[in-house]
């Protein structure tokens, strides 16, 4: 389901990110197609010096639907970013592109914080985002950075992911399952 970014899928996740309703929401806005060339061989370039780590995200026929990114990885602490494509939407690939990535994020990378903004305005997300049982509402909890994030506008929620408790509820479903 996910995959290390590359180059030949750009122009499929282009096309997928240019919709109205994805490019709002997406952090890196592109109005050319060699504008996301460039900008994913940044993401690339930044992965090799540990401060991003960026994914495609396959749908089951391993068609490139969208991508979640840790950037700003710093003292094993990062922000994600993720999207996918409008013909994706509601069918889940979130939820498990998500669960899948922070699986990788703490278990292979050691990180300890996962941070998200995200949109007042972006229902889908947010309700996506509460959906899973280890992202907690973190704007009293990470209040200067709550306000950092908003200091031009109050727009965002904070989100955040901790390695423990993405750990406990994944060992818990996994429990559930197998009874």
């Amino acid at each position: 389901m996910l995959k290390k970014r590359d180059l030949h899928e750009c122009h499929t996740l282009y096309s997928l990110l240019i919709d109205p309703a994805v490019s709002p929401y997406v952090r890196y806005q592109c109005q050319s197609h060699e504008e996301y060339l460039f900008l994913t061989k940044q993401l690339m370039d930044e992965e090799e010096q540990n401060t991003t780590i960026s994914r495609t995200i396959l749908n089951e026929t391993g068609q490139p639907i969208g991508t979640i990114d840790l950037y700003h990885v710093v003292n094993n602490t990062g922000h994600l970013a993720t999207w996918i494509g409008a013909p994706y939407f509601g069918k889940g690939y979130s939820q498990r592109a998500k669960s899948a990535f922070l699986t990788e994020l703490f278990l292979e990378h050691a990180i300890e914080t996962v941070f998200m903004k995200i949109r007042k305005q972006n229902i889908r997300s947010s309700k996506a985002a509460q959906k899973l049982p280890y992202v907690k509402l973190a704007n009293d909890l990470y209040h200067e950075m709550y306000l950092s994030i908003n200091a031009k506008e109050q727009i965002y929620d904070l989100y955040h992911v901790e390695r423990s408790t993405f750990i406990e509820s994944s060992i818990e479903l996994h429990h559930v399952v197998a009874t």
